[in-house]
């Protein structure tokens, strides 16, 4: 449960400031980060396209916390040995982008990396369940997938509770992973209280407003309090 486990936040690289990625990759690595939530897009899957291989190295070679990737791309299996170039990293699929979830789900396993799913604001939490035994993550997407800065999708927080209570009945050990519309108040706190345990956040560690440290301690004050 999420009140017995501490809640990991991962600060998303599609928020930074691209010009100078580097320090603030190790800045928010300074302050705290548990994890580095990067997003691939392909164009296609989504209708953004982000970055790649060549990025996602430099990203990794400015951190010693592991990476969670989330591929946002359609069949994803061929591109696995790309982006999952170090054991630590954790590797996230979508449910709608694979032909082959088992599959894919079972390869990224093979490889020796932590593995999720994630699902859109539109797809059933059934979509996981004959793969939950594999997973260590499944991730809510609490706004659609392809832009930052969207607002929380509240009826979010429903399904997070519904997939805590299958995770509790199956005995699965998999994290509740939530993506999209994150910040410091309501949002980070709801999930939290429904059975989140891994926050990833964009505009609310990377703005304009306050710097990553006080940024990612307003973070965890929210849920902490």
């Amino acid at each position: 449960m999420a009140s017995e486990t501490r809640v990991l936040i991962a600060p998303s690289i599609l928020s930074a400031d691209f010009a100078n990625l580097g320090h603030q990759v190790q800045e928010v690595t300074e302050a705290g980060a548990d994890l580095i939530h990067v997003d691939v897009m392909d164009g296609s899957f989504v209708p953004a396209i982000s970055f790649g291989e060549v990025v996602v190295d430099a990203i990794r070679a400015n951190t010693d916390v592991p990476l969670n990737i989330h591929l946002m791309i359609q069949e994803p299996e061929a591109l696995l040995p790309t982006f999952a170039k170090s054991q630590s990293d954790q590797i996230l699929v979508h449910a709608e982008a694979c032909g082959h979830l088992h599959r894919t789900v079972s390869r990224v396993k093979n490889m020796g990396n932590q593995v999720g799913v994630a699902i859109n604001p539109g797809t059933s939490i059934n979509a996981v369940e004959d793969v939950l035994p594999l997973l260590d993550i499944v991730m809510i997407m609490s706004v659609n997938p392809g832009a930052s800065g969207q607002s929380f999708i509240p009826q979010s927080l429903n399904k997070i509770r519904r997939l805590q209570r299958i995770i509790n009945q199956t005995g699965s050990s998999a994290q509740i992973e939530v993506d999209g519309g994150i910040k410091a108040d309501w949002t980070a706190r709801d999930s939290v209280q429904a059975g989140a345990t891994i926050l990833v956040a964009g505009s609310a560690i990377f703005n304009e407003q306050l710097t990553i440290p006080d940024s990612m301690n307003g973070m965890r004050g929210c849920f902490l309090a």
